[in-house]
């Protein structure tokens, strides 16, 4: 499996069968996401979105996926799905929490969260769009991986472990809008048993940021991003010690690979 980091909270993973699947889309505006990739090709090359909720640093992205993959299949939580549906986006499969969606190469399950969820609030009253998600991605002969999506510390992540046994954890960690540094170590220590975390949802600086001049326009128009810049390397500090998870801190635009050596 290869992991690519795209912006404070996108991803694609890339399964061992050549399928891209993306999470929480956000193109424009996103200091993370390296400007060659906005082409026609990259966004074709995009299999199935996921959203963990409505809010437009992870959804406004869909209206350039719809355009160049008009036939693009988009699974979300109910709520959200429905609006989605209503303002004509054809290929949404609706799920909620505990549900799950299977492909040749992956078998993905929604699980909970602790955050709020809304849609449009950029454009207007926000709407209500339902209950907050993570994802368990379980691929086929390889890694299983839970993404936290935007959440406060839980128990549920110690019944997420062992239910499932994701090997691999990317983690909301920057504070303000989820959990920070402290309750994602916490997580880890002892909630979680994975092999590698990745910190998320935290904002490149001026000199990390694929698009400097998209993170000073995303200052301007969020000043509290400041509150969350540069807190990859705090969880990784924090863990520093902790000898049973190794924290990967990926770059923007950085893809990993993590070679199962049980297959």
């Amino acid at each position: 499996m290869k992991i690519l980091r795209l912006g404070h909270a996108m991803y694609v993973l890339k399964s061992r069968e050549g399928k891209n699947y993306l999470i929480d889309p956000f193109f424009d505006l996103n200091p993370g996401f390296p400007r060659h990739l906005n082409t026609a090709s990259f966004y074709q090359s995009i299999d199935c979105v996921f959203l963990t909720h409505g809010h437009f640093d992870h959804t406004s992205g869909l209206a350039k996926l719809v355009e160049h993959k008009p036939d693009i299949m988009i699974v979300a939580q109910y709520e959200l799905a429905l609006i989605l549906l209503q303002k004509g986006i054809k290929n949404v499969m609706p799920i909620n929490i505990g549900g799950s969606v299977g492909f040749d190469d992956v078998n993905v399950t929604m699980v909970q969260a602790r955050h709020t969820s809304s849609y449009g609030e950029t454009e207007g009253a926000p709407v209500y769009a339902g209950e907050a998600a993570g994802y368990i991605f379980d691929f086929k002969d390889d890694y299983t991986l839970y993404h936290s999506g935007d959440t406060a510390i839980m128990a549920d992540m110690k019944l997420i472990q062992e239910v499932y046994e994701p090997e691999i954890a990317i983690l909301s960690s920057s504070g303000h809008f989820t959990m920070g540094p402290k309750e994602a170590a916490y997580a880890v220590r002892n909630l979680l048993k994975v092999k590698y975390v990745i910190p998320s949802h935290t904002f490149p600086t001026n000199e990390t940021a694929a698009s400097p001049e998209a993170l000073q326009q995303l200052l301007q128009a969020f000043p509290v991003v400041d509150l969350m810049i540069d807190k990859d390397n705090d969880l990784k500090q924090l863990l520093k010690d902790y000898k049973k998870t190794a924290v990967i801190t990926l770059g923007y635009g950085e893809e990993k690979e993590f070679i199962n050596e049980e297959w």
